[in-house]
C-alpha cells in the first residue's frame, strides 16, 4: 500500500538514523515489554512463588516472535494496549498465560520500558556526541596556528586561531557530554510499585513479606541491567526524570545551534565553508549560490529540541498526586521525537565539521584589513622606544586611527594607517619597521598554547575513556 496518502514524519524520513528509530519503535517497545514480564515471573518464582520453569521456558520461548495482529485485533476490543498484549502473549503461551503480568499494573510496562529506551537512546547520543567531539579535535589541532580575526559583538576585536575557536565549539559539547553522563549514570528503573506506589498487590502475593518486595525490585533491575528502582514513587516514576533528560537533549541543541551560527557567519566571510557536493544545487533562482544548508539545518532541529524542552516541564508540573493518564499522548511524540531531532543534529554535526573547508588565504586578507588598529599598543610602544613621548603618541594614533577608519568606511578605501603614522615623524618608524611588527602570531595570545593545554588536558582523556565508540561516519539523507 502507497503511504503517500498519509503524514509520515520528517524526522524518520529525512533527519533521524535507523539506529535512533529503532530504539523507539514498535518492535523495541513490546520486546521489552516481554523481557520485563519474563524478569518479573523468574524473580516472582526465585522468590518462591507457585510458577514453574516449564512456564518460564515457554514466555522466553516466544520474547522476540510477537503476534502482533493478535494484538491489534484483541485491542479494537478491550481499548487497553497492555491487556492487548498481555492476551496476545499468552495466546502464544497458554502454560504461563495465568501468571504474565502477576501482581503488575499498566505502569510496569510502561514506565520501565520508557526508562530502558531513553537509557538506550542515551548511549547512542553519547556514542555521536564523542565522535563529533574526535573531529572537531582533529580540525582544532591543524589549525590551532592559523590566526583569524576574532569578533565581540560581531565586530573585530583581537586575533585569535582557527583552531581556538574550535576549541569553544568543543568545551560546549564537553559539558553536554558531561550532563548526559550524569543523567544517564542516575536513571533507575520505576520496578513492580503497583497501582498507587504502594506494592500493596506484591505485598498480598507474598504474605506479607515486606523483604520479599524489596528484593522483587532489586532483581528486576538487575536482570534490566540497571543498578536499582527509584526507592518511592506513585504508579509512574516522577516525570522530572523526563525533563532531566529532554534538558541533556535541549543543552546539546544548544551548543549545535551556536556552532551552526558560527559556521553560517563564516561562510558569509568565505573563510570556512560546511561541506558542498559536487552536484548540490544551493539554489533554485541563484545558479552561483552555496547556501550552509546542513548548518541551517542543525539550527532548525535545535530549534525544535529547545522548545521541546517545555513539553516535560508542563508534564511534571501539572501531575495529580500517585499519577493521572494526561501525559501519555504528549512522552510519546515529546521524548521520541526530542532523541529523533538530536541524533538528526549530531549526524548533520559530524558532517559538517568532517567536511570542514578552510580558505587561509580570505583569512589573512581579513585579518591583515583589521590589524593595523589592533597592532597600535604595540606601534606605539616601539615608538616610544625610539625617544616618543607615550601621551602624545597616544593621542597621534587615536587621530590617524579615525582618519584610516574613515578612508574605509566612507571613501571604500584600504585601511592606510600604517602609511600614515609612518609619515607622521612624531613615531620616528619607517613604514618598513611598521609592516615587521604586522605578523599576526604576534597578537594571538597563548590561542595555540590554549588548544595544545586543552585537548591534551581534557578532550583527549575523554576519547581515550570512549575508544570504544569512535568511529562513526555520518550519511545524511537530504
Amino acid at each position: 500500500m502507497s503511504q503517500n496518502d498519509r503524514y509520515q514524519s520528517p524526522l524518520s524520513e529525512r533527519y533521524a538514523s535507523r539506529e535512533m528509530q529503532y530504539i523507539f519503535s514498535p518492535d523495541m517497545k513490546f520486546k521489552t515489554w516481554r523481557r520485563l514480564w519474563i524478569a518479573l515471573a523468574e524473580t516472582e518464582r526465585e522468590l518462591g512463588l507457585a510458577i514453574s520453569e516449564e512456564q518460564i521456558e515457554e514466555l522466553k520461548a516466544h520474547a522476540e516472535d510477537i503476534n502482533y495482529d493478535v494484538a491489534k485485533a484483541r485491542e479494537k476490543e478491550v481499548r487497553h494496549d497492555v491487556m492487548s498484549h498481555v492476551y496476545a502473549y499468552g495466546v502464544q503461551c497458554p502454560k504461563a498465560k495465568g501468571i504474565i503480568h502477576l501482581g503488575a499494573t499498566s505502569c510496569y510496562v510502561g514506565d520501565n520500558p520508557d526508562i530502558i529506551i531513553m537509557a538506550e537512546a542515551l548511549k547512542l547520543v553519547k556514542k555521536k556526541l564523542v565522535n563529533v567531539l574526535a573531529e572537531l579535535a582533529s580540525f582544532a589541532e591543524k589549525y590551532k596556528d592559523l590566526p583569524t580575526l576574532a569578533f565581540t559583538h560581531f565586530q573585530p576585536a583581537q586575533p585569535t586561531t582557527v583552531g581556538k575557536r574550535a576549541a569553544l565549539w568543543m568545551m560546549e559539547l564537553k559539558m553536554d557530554l558531561e550532563d548526559l553522563e550524569y543523567v544517564l549514570g542516575s536513571l533507575r528503573l520505576l520496578g513492580s510499585k503497583g497501582t498507587t506506589g504502594t506494592q500493596a498487590s506484591f505485598l498480598e502475593l507474598f504474605d506479607g513479606d515486606h523483604e520479599k518486595c524489596r528484593r522483587l525490585d532489586a532483581r528486576i533491575a538487575e536482570k534490566m541491567g540497571f543498578a536499582g528502582c527509584y526507592p518511592v514513587s506513585g504508579q509512574t516514576y516522577s516525570r522530572k526524570v523526563d525533563s532531566r533528560v529532554v534538558s541533556v537533549l535541549a543543552g546539546i541543541a544548544q551548543s549545535a545551534h551556536k556552532f551552526s551560527n558560527d559556521i553560517r557567519l563564516l561562510q558569509h566571510l568565505k573563510e570556512v565553508e560546511e561541506p558542498f557536493e559536487k552536484h548540490q544545487i544551493g539554489s533554485s533562482a541563484m545558479a552561483y549560490e552555496r547556501n550552509p544548508m546542513r548548518s541551517e539545518r542543525m539550527a532548525s532541529l535545535a530549534d525544535f529540541v529547545m522548545s521541546d524542552m517545555m513539553n516535560p516541564m508542563l508534564v511534571a508540573s501539572t501531575q495529580w498526586f500517585e499519577r493521572t493518564l494526561d501525559d501519555s499522548a504528549n512522552k510519546r511524540l515529546s521524548i521520541p521525537e526530542g532523541f529523533l531531532a538530536v541524533d538528526g543534529i549530531l549526524d548533520l554535526y559530524l558532517n559538517v565539521v568532517d567536511g570542514l573547508v578552510v580558505y587561509p588565504k580570505v583569512i589573512e586578507k581579513h585579518l591583515m584589513a583589521e590589524l593595523p588598529f589592533m597592532a597600535t599598543e604595540n606601534i606605539m610602544m616601539d615608538a616610544v622606544k625610539a625617544g616618543g613621548d607615550r601621551q602624545e603618541l597616544h593621542e597621534r594614533i587615536r587621530q590617524l586611527s579615525m582618519e584610516a577608519g574613515r578612508n574605509v568606511k566612507e571613501k571604500g578605501l584600504d585601511n592606510n594607517l600604517l602609511e600614515l603614522i609612518a609619515a607622521d615623524p612624531s613615531f620616528g618608524l619607517s613604514l618598513e619597521d611598521l609592516q615587521k611588527a604586522m605578523d599576526p602570531a604576534r597578537y594571538v595570545g597563548r590561542a595555540p598554547r590554549q588548544v595544545e593545554e586543552f585537548l591534551a588536558e581534557v578532550i583527549k582523556p575523554v576519547l581515550e575513556e570512549n575508544k570504544e565508540l569512535l568511529g562513526v561516519k555520518a550519511e545524511i539523507n537530504v
